[in-house]
């Protein structure tokens, strides 16, 4: 993942760095633009439960700002939940609008630096960081977003983001007029090329017609460069938009213009009312409830977890009153499948845009099937990045 905004410090800032020195050390403080820093004490103890006495410290560091509407806002949400539902036992702090590049690296040092014993590392491109960053501090457990490395104190987790796009696939199917439904792509990896096709799976399985379009902006939060690429989309026939970006841009564009797109990550409903049909939402709190949990009863473990639906972690929010009942009741049905486990979203038959079987008939695609998807399913025009596929 590319970032836009690196941290900066305005004059009257350091005013206030300086008496949050004077604060209480078990307090959540604010020093500086776009970081939160804990002042706890460290708990002593790799393994060993934490007490009232030594706060759990608890590092977070986002790619975009919290004010994204989007991906960091609800892991923002997710930080405060926690920090609200374990009060004291913990002190967590943030980072915002870390580049993924060497920033990331001295940002996670610096957490090390801190004291911090628990750090969540947000995003695909802080992989190398996390990995060089948690060999220099075993005693350290990290936690990162959407990779795929694993170490004996790093743990990798992602969401089911691929059940939110089919679901609201199933809308885009029952709404589109000119059966060309649109996406606003952020950077060519699985997670996201998975989620393109499992929206237009979704809007094929209401609507077989449809077609769909594709624009990569190459980076996750970029809101001027996400509205071009809706406009470009809407100027080549999309009527419903979908997006693997951060803002809301791309739904506010969809309004200005008379289409319809959906909110991705958070509830983007308030920010395009009239274009708004759907919101698919993460919620990262039951994940964070359980490492934070864990780790304070010394009983943190690595692994790789991916929650969905089942989990609570993967919702389609406030469908729009517009959308048709049909459409409901089919995303009210894949819902309750996905929890029971009677519905897979990557079931065969599926194509790809070349005319191949990638699943047969029957055959549900196991997690290393979808970790790597390359392709683009059928109806899908173009090919993926770098792929020629």
């Amino acid at each position: 993942m590319t970032m836009l905004a690196q941290r900066r410090r305005p004059m009257g800032q350091w005013a206030r760095m300086l008496a949050c020195s004077a604060v209480s050390v078990a307090v959540l403080t604010a020093c500086g633009s776009g970081e939160e820093e804990a002042r706890a004490p460290v708990a002593q103890g790799d393994s060993a439960p934490q007490t009232a006495e030594a706060p759990l410290q608890v590092g977070f560091m986002y790619v975009s700002p919290i004010g994204d509407g989007g991906w960091t806002y609800q892991h923002e949400l997710g930080r405060q939940a926690v920090q609200a539902k374990f009060g004291e036992r913990i002190a967590t702090s943030f980072v915002e609008s870390v580049s993924e590049g060497p920033d990331a690296e001295r940002v996670l040092r610096d957490m090390v630096g801190q004291g911090k014993q628990l750090i969540f590392a947000t995003s695909f491109g802080y992989q190398e960081y996390v990995q060089k960053a948690a060999a220099d501090a075993p005693q350290v457990k990290f936690e990162h977003a959407t990779g795929y490395k694993q170490a004996d104190n790093v743990a990798v987790y992602d969401s089911k983001t691929f059940e939110g796009a089919y679901l609201a696939g199933i809308v885009a199917g029952s709404m589109t007029r000119t059966n060309t439904v649109g996406v606003v792509a952020s950077v060519p990896i699985p997670e996201v090329v998975r989620n393109i096709n499992s929206f237009v799976l979704g809007a094929q399985s209401m609507n077989p017609a449809v077609q769909a379009k594709v624009v990569w902006v190459n980076e996750w939060f970029s809101p001027p460069k996400e509205a071009e690429a809706a406009n470009t989309l809407i100027n080549g026939g999309v009527d419903v938009l979908y997006q693997n970006t951060n803002s809301p841009a791309v739904l506010k564009t969809a309004q200005e213009r008379g289409a319809f797109a959906f909110g991705k990550d958070g509830d983007m409903s308030a920010h395009a009312p009239k274009a708004h049909l759907g919101s698919a939402v993460i919620n990262w709190e039951p994940y964070y409830t359980k490492v934070v949990q864990d780790t304070l009863d010394g009983k943190w473990q690595g692994g790789n977890f991916w929650w969905g639906v089942k989990e609570g972690a993967m919702d389609l929010v406030k469908i729009a009153d517009q959308v048709p009942q049909e459409a409901k009741d089919r995303v009210a049905t894949v819902k309750a499948g996905l929890r029971d486990g009677s519905f897979a979203v990557w079931t065969g038959p599926i194509r790809d845009n070349q005319g191949n079987e990638v699943l047969a008939e029957g055959v549900v695609a196991d997690e290393a099937f979808l970790r790597s998807i390359n392709f683009y399913v059928q109806g899908v025009e173009g090919s993926v990045p770098g792929t020629g596929q």
